[in-house]
Order: structure tokens, then sequence, then C-alpha cells
């Protein structure tokens, strides 16, 4: 039998292989204009015969970078000036070299889409027009002003550092803060100053004013595409064909619809309407509940498959654990620091191994993980707490330890088993949603693209069905409880 299973889990894992190598896999990172982008992509793919799957909001560009790099996705839009100074760590240097350098690490690049999408930093007109500020100098002697910045801005070589280095700029109250909420505190009056990308919707909507980059600082963002070399030649070369074809007004338009309707495909149709269309052509959409049923059937695998290896393997680590000894200090204590990993690290530490990448696998692990700790310290103080006089009298039966172990101190142990493995659930249900960022799907998604474009409803479409379910699985397991565990061992 265990032949068989190893024979199933090994076919699935090619069949899986082979699959992935015939789709082209789409990523984007977590904004709005790179959603469209690459839902133009996937159009554009698919209308080329290729099976397409598109990744969305998978994160910052280190996280997309290693996945394009590590082959969990095909292709991803991205910006001369960022490949220049983030990725290749280059600043100032040409395309040719550009692209000599990416060849390096098996990656292409496409030729302009057409339009720049440059850094800048905007204010709110009202305020820039009172305190008589047009350019990033002027803010050098108005260092009581307030910055939100997102936070990959922060850290960047092209970033808020160099960028205040280079002005002498002193702002005494800068904080890290999403790119879409940045604009909904910068209207609110909560921060002065954001950054932003100049081709951004919200820039009309909330009618701010770019400052004038004066020292010239931020390098060109023209848009590209950047695909492994490997790539189905059809891709490639359909990926080249829209050279050209997408200038800075357009893309605000497309920007625009995306950010106001979170239909990405619907502003990516833009791009496809022809010139004196005056109706943008139809996309069949995805309903409410066709939607969450989906995603909801994909945040279940990820948490039974994840729950299942950590009752696998947490129990008999739990056991090993309840035997005194340093052995037994060594299995709690490496649990109990895994589980002090904030999520959103363990995934990205895990993203640059080779068997993972940016993939499901990913974030199997990262819950298995996640998992452990209750299920091993449940089955632990389980099997520990059995009166000392119960054990005495197993063995003077003369059972041996395994079968005091089977017969005796698993079935007293089990209620407080159970527990730990409920919490794992619960807690695991909550944590699956950030599975989203590495583009593995589930609740996590809505809730992503929602507060990319600081829409809460959109982000209730997956933190209202992730509450339901886990309150279903509480209840699923106290059913489970009542129906293994012994009325006389039952809480009371």
């Amino acid at each position: 039998m265990r032949k068989v299973y190893a024979l199933l889990i090994l076919m699935s894992m090619v069949l899986g292989q082979v699959a992935l190598a015939q789709t082209v896999v789409v990523g984007s990172k977590k904004f709005t204009e790179s959603y469209v982008l690459g839902e133009i992509a996937k159009q554009v793919l698919t209308d080329a015969g290729l099976k397409v799957e598109h990744k969305k909001g998978m994160g910052a560009t280190g996280i997309v970078w290693t996945a394009l790099k590590d082959g969990g996705i095909t292709l991803y839009p991205e910006y001369t000036g960022t490949v220049s100074e983030e990725i290749l760590k280059q600043p100032g240097i040409d395309r040719p070299t550009m692209e000599k350098e990416l060849a390096k690490d098996g990656v292409g690049m496409s030729p302009d889409l057409g339009f720049n999408d440059a850094y800048g930093l905007v204010m709110t007109k009202s305020q820039a027009t009172k305190l008589g500020i047009v350019k990033i100098s002027d803010l050098k002697v108005h260092p009581e002003l307030t910055a939100g910045i997102t936070p990959e801005l922060l850290k960047r070589k092209d970033g808020w550092g160099p960028l205040t280095a280079k002005y002498g700029l002193k702002l005494k109250d800068v904080r890290g803060i999403d790119h879409a909420l940045g604009y909904a505190a910068l209207f609110a009056g909560q921060v002065d100053i954001k950054d932003c990308y100049t081709t951004d919707a919200e820039i009309k909507k909330y009618d701010l004013v770019v400052l004038q980059d004066d020292l010239h600082f931020f390098p060109l963002y023209r848009a590209v595409f950047l695909y492994r070399l490997n790539a189905p030649p059809q891709a490639i070369k359909a990926i080249a064909s829209l050279a050209g074809k997408i200038d800075e007004a357009h893309m605000i338009a497309m920007n625009a619809v995306g950010g106001e309707s979170a239909d990405y495909a619907k502003a990516a149709s833009l791009f496809f309407a022809k010139p004196n269309q005056k109706s943008v052509p139809s996309v069949a959409e995805e309903s409410l509940v066709a939607q969450t049923i989906r995603l909801t059937e994909k945040h279940l695998e990820l948490v039974g498959i994840s729950l299942l290896l950590a009752i696998l393997v947490g129990i008999p680590l739990g056991i090993v654990a309840s035997k005194p000894g340093a052995l037994s200090s060594v299995v709690l204590g490496t649990a109990g620091v895994i589980q002090t990993i904030p999520s959103l690290a363990l995934l990205s530490l895990l993203v640059p191994i080779a068997f993972f990448g940016i993939s499901e696998r990913t974030a199997i692990a990262a819950l298995f993980l996640y998992s452990l700790l209750p299920i091993v310290r449940n089955t632990a103080v389980g099997i520990s707490t059995i009166p000392a006089g119960l054990k005495e009298s197993a063995e003077a039966l003369g059972l041996e330890p395994s079968a005091r172990l089977r017969k005796i101190y698993l079935p007293m142990a089990l209620p407080t088993i159970l527990a730990g493995i409920k919490t794992s659930a619960v807690i695991n249900v909550g944590t699956a949603t950030l599975a989203a960022l590495i583009g593995a799907g589930g609740l996590g998604e809505p809730i992503v693209s929602g507060l990319s474009i600081n829409n809460n409803q959109i982000i209730l479409q997956g933190a209202i069905p992730a509450a339901v379910l886990a309150i279903l699985v509480q209840l699923a397991f106290d059913g489970i409880d009542r129906l293994l565990v012994p009325r006389g061992l039952r809480a009371k």
C-alpha cells in the first residue's frame, strides 16, 4: 500500500510539472497598472493559441523577479528604471547592456510598450498651492510635512533614501504605507506627501499635483515585459507585438477603469477596442458566487493538504516531545521559533528555494510549518499529563511500549490532541489568505486586490468567506471531537 501511495504522489508531481510546462504563466505586482498589463498579456497570449494563467498581485519586485528567474512564472510587466536600478543594480545603463545582463539569468526584455511610468512625489493641489510648493527641492524648507511612502520605495536603490540625500530633505515624519492606501491617507490629510507612479489614475481622481523632479533624480521607467528566454517562441512574438501601442493617456484611462471596478480584464479590454468604437467589448465576467466557490475550493485545498501534513508530522513529534529530556526541548523550541517568523518573511525565504518558488508548494509548506506548534505542544502535553498511576498500571499489565502508546496513552490524550489540531486548522484558514501574495490563489485574492486599490467592498469579498470558513471548520472539529472522544473523556 505504501508503494502505491508513493507511486501516486510521484505521478501527480510529474503530471503537475507537465501541466505547468504547457502553461504560460503571467505574473504581476501588487498594483493596478501591473494587473492591467498582465491581463493584456494574457489576452494577447491566448489569442496566439497558448494556454495562459495570470498570477495577480504576487508582491514587490524581489518576489516577482525571483519567480521569473526560477521558472515559477514565464513573464511579467516591468520598467526599465527598475531593471537598471533595482534588479541589475547598475544605474544609468543603456538598453543593450540591460539585455546582455538579463540574458545571464536566462531572461529577455520585450520592446518598449510605448509609455513612461516614472516615480514622482504628489501633494494635494490645495496644500501645494498654499505652501508654494512646485518642485521637490521646495520641500527643503518644510521639514514639518509628513510623508507616506510605499515600503518598497523606502528600501530601493532608486528610492527614498537616495532621493532625500540628493535633495537635502529633512522630513521628520516618514511612514511606510501601502501604495493604494497612501492615496486615501493623503486625501484625508493624514499625510502631506506621497510617492506615485505618474500614470496613476488617482492623481486626477484626488486632484493632486506631481512635484517637479528639478534635479532629475528619477530615471526613465519605460514599460516592458521581462520573459524567460526559454518561453515558447509564439509567446515571445505575441508580447513583442505590443511594442509602442500603449501611450500614457491610454494607460491612465485603463488604470482608472481598473481602479474603480477592480475588474482588470474589463480595463484591459480598452486596449483591444477599435479606435472608432464607442463601447468597450463585453467581457465574460465571473459571478461573485462562482468566484467565491472557486476561491473557497482552492483555499480548502491549501488548508487541507498543509493540515494533513502537520498532523502526520506533528503527532509523532509531540510523542517525542512528551518524554522529558533535551530532545523534547529541541522539538518544542524549534516549533516555537518557526511560529514567531512573520508569515510574509517565511514566504519570502521559501520562494528562492528551487523546489518551492512561486507555487502552491510554497504556500502549503509555509502553512504546514505554522500548523505544527499547536499539534506538537498539545500532543506532548496530553501524553505527559496522563496520571502516573495509570502509566504504572499499563506497565504492570506487561504491555509493550508501542501497545501502551497506541491503546492507552493516545486515546487518553485524544481530547487535547484534537484541541491542538482544531486550533491549527482555524489559524490555518486565516493565514492561508497570504497565499495570494505569491499567486497560489485562495480567498486572499480579493483581499490583496482590494488592498491594492483601497476598495473595502472587494476586501470583504475575501474576508467574509474566510471568516465564515474558519467558523465552519471549528464547528466541524467540534463534531469530530464528539464522534471520536469517548463521553467520559470529554471536557465538562
